[in-house]
C-alpha cells in the first residue's frame, strides 16, 4: 500500500460527525455475507483482480514474508471453486499495488512494485491460451496506488502515486497498442482509490493524499474525454441526505458492481481497518449503508462481480495477510449463519 513509502504520515482526516439531530431514514443494514471457498494461492494483500466474461482473476500482490508474487488464479462462481492460471510471463517482475482492467476478452496487468522500483510495464493474459504477452509500456510515470478501469473496448489507468500524487489519466487502445493521455480526474490528486464502471461510465471514489482522506466522488464519460464531480462523500451539504455520510472516506478500499449500483467496502476508515459496507446508486447520486462485512476486518483487498453477484478476497488485518472469499447478497436479509 502507499503507506509504505511515506514517512511520517500518520494523521488522516477525521470526519466531523455533525451534533445536530438528524434523520436516518436513508440509512439501512439490509445485505447478508455469505462464506465461499478460500482462494486457493497463498494468502496476500495488494493483488490485482479483473473479470473476463464469467469469470474472476485474482492475482500478484504481496504475501506474509513481503515477498511479491505473480502468481494468478480464476473463480468459478457457479461452481465455487478456484483454478490455478499462468503467472505473468518469464521476464516479468512480481509486484504488489499494481492496477489491471480487462475488454475485449483480455485482461491487461501493469504498473506497481516489484519492492524496490515502481513499474510501469504491462502484461495482457489470453484466457483462450492461457498465456500472457507484454504490451506497450504505461507511457505515464511508474507508480503504485493507481487505479485502472475499462469503459467499452478501450482501458484505462488513472492516479496512484509516483514519488508525488497523481491525477492524470491515460487510455490503452488495444486495437493499435497504444497509449493516449486524457483529461486529468478533476481537483485533489489521490492514491489507493477504487474504480468502477456503471452504464459505461467510470467512477473513481475514495483514496487519500497530502495527510487527508478524498471526499471527491468523479465520474467520466470517456466518449466525451469529460469528468464530473458528483455530490462528495461526507456531510457537506445543509440538507439530510448526507447527514449519515460518517465513514465513506477510506484507502484501500475494494468495489464492485451489482444490478448497476456500487459496493464500496472495508479498507482503512479514518485511520483503522474496517468492515463498513456502501451502496452507491448512481441514478440519485446517492450513498446508503448496508450489512458490515461478516469476515475479518481488512484492508488492500480484492473485490470482483461475476453475474451480478459481487465477492470480496484476501487482503490483510494488521500484519496477517488473509485468503477467505465472501459473497454480498444486498437485497437478502441478514444471516449470521452462513
Amino acid at each position: 500500500m502507499l503507506m509504505r513509502y511515506l514517512t511520517g504520515l500518520c494523521l488522516l482526516m477525521a470526519v466531523v460527525l455533525f451534533a445536530c439531530s438528524k434523520s436516518s431514514d436513508t440509512t439501512s443494514t439490509v445485505g447478508n455475507w455469505v462464506h465461499r471457498v478460500d482462494f486457493k494461492g497463498v494468502a496476500r494483500q495488494e493483488a490485482v483482480t479483473f473479470t473476463i466474461v464469467d469469470t474472476a482473476f485474482v492475482g500478484t500482490g504481496l504475501d506474509v514474508n513481503n515477498d511479491t508474487l505473480r502468481d494468478f488464479y480464476s473463480y468459478d462462481a457457479d461452481r465455487n471453486t478456484w483454478t490455478q492460471r499462468a503467472s505473468l510471463p518469464d521476464g516479468a517482475r512480481a509486484r504488489h499495488s499494481a492496477v489491471a482492467f480487462a475488454t475485449e476478452g483480455k485482461g491487461y496487468v501493469g504498473t506497481g512494485t516489484d519492492g524496490v522500483v515502481k513499474l510501469n510495464d504491462f502484461y495482457a493474459y489470453n484466457p483462450d491460451g492461457n498465456y500472457w504477452e507484454p504490451i506497450a509500456p504505461f507511457p505515464g510515470t511508474a507508480r503504485v496506488g493507481a487505479v485502472g478501469f475499462a469503459v467499452k473496448t478501450n482501458g484505462y489507468v488513472a492516479t496512484g502515486y509516483d514519488g508525488n500524487w497523481l491525477n492524470d489519466c491515460w487510455q490503452y487502445r488495444p486495437a493499435e497498442n497504444k497509449w493516449y493521455t486524457r483529461s486529468d480526474v478533476p481537483l485533489s490528486k489521490r492514491a489507493d482509490a477504487v474504480a468502477f464502471v456503471i452504464a459505461d461510465k467510470a467512477y473513481i471514489v475514495t483514496g487519500q493524499s497530502n495527510l487527508q482522506l478524498n471526499n471527491e466522488l468523479s465520474m467520466y464519460d470517456a466518449d466525451n474525454d469529460v469528468w464530473t464531480l458528483k455530490r462528495a462523500i461526507t456531510n457537506v451539504s445543509d440538507d439530510s441526505y448526507d447527514d449519515e455520510y460518517t465513514n465513506i472516506t477510506g484507502y484501500n478500499c475494494v468495489a464492485f458492481v451489482m444490478n448497476n449500483k456500487a459496493y464500496v467496502c472495508t479498507g482503512n476508515r479514518g485511520g483503522s481497518i474496517s468492515t463498513v459496507a456502501w451502496e452507491y446508486d448512481p441514478v440519485n447520486d446517492l450513498w446508503d449503508l448496508k450489512q458490515a462485512f461478516e469476515g475479518s476486518a481488512r484492508t488492500s483487498a480484492v473485490g470482483f462481480a461475476v453475474r451480478n453477484r459481487g465477492f470480496i478476497t484476501t487482503g490483510v488485518s494488521g500484519s496477517t495477510p488473509l485468503s477467505d472469499t465472501w459473497e454480498f447478497q444486498p437485497s437478502v436479509e441478514y444471516n449470521k449463519n452462513d
